[in-house]
């Protein structure tokens, strides 16, 4: 048996750098979702933003995530 050192270190890589990729989109997604809510609750801490850019960006995140995560299941089905 003889296992592709360079193979499995690109693989390796690559699924490194896409969780990397998927937890900072939705950790985006979710910190747009708490900018909206508080500006919807009229606090000081949404300075200058409003609910709909703050909603449109986390839907954004969210539906990225979504992409990849059945682009992944279509490599693996396919």
């Amino acid at each position: 048996m003889k296992i592709d050192w360079a193979a499995l270190g690109s693989v390796f890589g690559v699924s490194l750098v896409v969780t990397v990729v998927l937890v900072g989109l939705f950790t985006l997604g979710l910190v747009g979702l708490s900018k909206r809510e508080a500006a919807l609750a009229g606090d000081g801490h949404a300075k200058g933003g409003s609910a709909a850019i703050a909603t449109t960006g986390a839907v954004a995140c969210f539906a990225l995530c979504v992409a990849a995560v059945a682009y992944g299941i279509n490599l693996i089905v396919a």
